[in-house]
């Protein structure tokens, strides 16, 4: 397929450092939540972070009493103070943000993640597979798995459940993205042994090994109303192994890892015979899972 390109072409985008913001956000504390965030965000800056990815819902908190709460809290996307004081932040740092947001458009509610840079609102994506409670607020995200092309490489994103779904990462690979910014609200899994890594990471490593993609998983940290998050931030390399974390169970923190495109795209050849796109039999399958293609721009 077109779509993967020449896995020998130059990458025009040079080595970059991506972060991943691991915080507390406290739910209805939004100018709180917002402050912290902009200060996390100000020392991955000044760390060289030209990528900073912020967790799921990250001003707005996450376990909401009612609809009415989680009305209230939410922000129309892109004129929403918290969007337009990462768009600031972005311009004054020159760096792309992605983070976690409640969206609201119109009477409609939507768990979102926008995309912003020196440039303004590049885009939004609407979580498509919502968890638990989830159900009771949002409504499933209605715009599919957009690529944004940005300065630095193709761009996906994902919230959180939307990991554990192997054909999310599988789509952006064929719109030929590079990289998946992951904000998440991670919580404990039933039957979990605690000497093994959280299903999370796993699921996150499976996707980026199949696919060839890097991925930076923002996760939270605390207790919220009862309910726990489990942190274990982590940024995972195209070959599907861990570059940085998996962070700490329960601190405030900030991963980076240094990426380079042209060593992710060449990587996905696995040895002179197998490469993890191209193997894929679409004399069987639908490549796109009925899914509309577009070309994406070298």
């Amino acid at each position: 397929m077109s779509l993967l390109g020449n896995h020998n072409e130059p990458s025009p985008f040079p080595p970059t450092t991506v972060a991943s913001i691991q915080m507390a956000p406290r739910v209805g504390c939004k100018d709180e939540n917002l402050a912290r965030s902009l200060a996390m965000i100000e020392q991955a800056a000044a760390r060289g972070a030209r990528l900073v990815v912020l967790p799921e819902l990250a001003n707005s908190g996450y376990v909401f009493a009612s609809r009415a709460e989680a009305f209230a809290l939410a922000e129309p996307v892109p004129d929403g103070p918290s969007t337009q004081a990462w768009i600031e932040a972005a311009r004054r740092h020159d760096i792309h943000i992605v983070s976690g947001i409640a969206e609201r458009d119109g009477e409609r509610l939507y768990n979102s993640a926008v995309l912003v840079s020196a440039k303004g609102h590049l885009g939004t994506y609407r979580k498509l597979h919502l968890w638990g409670d989830e159900n009771l607020f949002f409504e499933p995200g209605d715009k599919g798995l957009p690529v944004f092309h940005t300065e630095m490489g193709r761009l996906g994103i994902v919230v959180c459940y939307d990991g554990w779904f192997p054909e999310t990462f599988r789509l952006l690979a064929m719109q030929g993205a590079d990289i998946v910014a992951m904000p998440t609200n991670w919580v404990p899994m039933p039957n979990q042994p605690a000497d093994r890594p959280a299903m999370a990471n796993t699921l996150a490593m499976a996707g980026a090994h199949s696919n060839g993609l890097t991925i930076v998983c923002a996760n939270r940290v605390g207790t919220e109303r009862g309910q726990p998050f489990i942190g274990q931030s982590l940024i995972v390399g195209a070959d599907g192994w861990p570059m940085a974390g998996p962070a700490s169970l329960d601190s405030e923190e900030i991963l980076y890892a240094r990426i380079d495109l042209s060593v992710a795209r060449r990587g996905r050849q696995l040895n002179d015979f197998n490469h993890v796109l191209r193997d894929r039999r679409e004399d069987l399958y639908d490549a796109m899972l009925g899914m509309p293609t577009s070309t994406p721009r070298q």
